[in-house]
């Protein structure tokens, strides 16, 4: 066993469970999502993560809701994910920055340094961004001293709370460009990419499978996340391609995956065939 592996430190050690790599882990990550669909101060998130944080490597904001939060309460929030060794992301915020120009730009990834982020995620649901220009945007984000990673998806339009039909009318991209995409922005030195779910497994319908397929044929698992945010969603994923795929679900979702990683619970079809060799 690896000395960072995780270990059953309860009452209940004696159970065997599969192993998981400990933190800071390069496979098996679980990215959760933070304020957006719930509030969430620094007293709900140390429950959460003194509970379950060994499990948790990223939090995400979404919507920009940061940017709605006292400077006090957002770095409280950032500081305890930080003493449960959780990175923390903005989340997609940097497209709607990108309209107000370059400056505005800078001074976000400034801010963001500022009061602790990690790590800053460069979307382009809403937007059409040529790749060369979001390249420039991951070096931008390196030379900060922050991680970039880019999120890249087959649907334009999506990211937010935008109707089915609406999202159907737009049609999708071709998977082999998003794929070329987020091949060059790993060998730009992204720390990794997100696939977004919507057009995949989200608004689609049937699910796009043989997009995750692709995408991990030509870059593997390492380096790529999964959006995966609804619990049908994820247990597809880990049984397909085993508990060691990266995926972003919602924070109160944190234990129903790691069950299904630790394969000690499931679904019918996913019960105790969840397994892992580390002979």
């Amino acid at each position: 066993m690896s000395e960072t592996a995780i270990t059953n430190r309860t009452a209940f050690g004696f159970l065997r469970m599969n192993e998981r790599e400990g933190k800071p882990r390069s496979r098996g990550i679980t990215e959760i999502r933070g304020p957006y669909y719930s509030a969430m101060g620094r007293r709900y998130l140390k429950d959460v993560l003194e509970t379950m944080g060994e499990y948790v490597d990223s939090l995400k904001f979404a919507g920009g809701s940061f940017t709605l939060m006292p400077d006090e309460a957002l770095k409280e929030i950032i500081e305890t994910a930080h003493e449960h060794d959780v990175l923390v992301s903005t989340g997609g915020f940097i497209e709607y920055v990108l309209t107000q120009g370059p400056e505005a730009v800078d001074k976000y990834i400034q801010a963001c340094r500022e009061v602790g982020f990690d790590m800053i995620e460069i979307s382009g649901g809403f937007i059409t961004i040529p790749t060369d220009d979001w390249l420039r945007l991951v070096e931008r984000v390196q030379k900060a001293g922050l991680k970039a990673k880019p999120e890249v998806g087959i649907q334009f339009g999506a990211g937010g709370d935008t109707a089915a039909g609406e999202l159907q009318a737009e049609g999708t991209r071709d998977p082999e460009w998003m794929i070329s995409q987020a091949r060059r922005f790993l060998e730009a030195g992204a720390y990794m990419v997100m696939i977004e779910s919507e057009g995949i497994t989200e608004n689609a319908d049937p699910w796009r499978t043989d997009v995750p397929a692709e995408v991990i044929n030509a870059l593997g698992l390492e380096k790529v996340m999964f959006e995966a945010a609804d619990p049908e969603v994820f247990e597809w994923y880990v049984k397909n391609y085993g508990p060691e795929v990266n995926l972003f679900v919602d924070h109160s979702q944190i234990v129903q995956l790691e069950t299904l990683r630790r394969g000690i619970w499931g679904t019918k079809s996913l019960w105790g065939r969840v397994l892992t060799y580390k002979g």
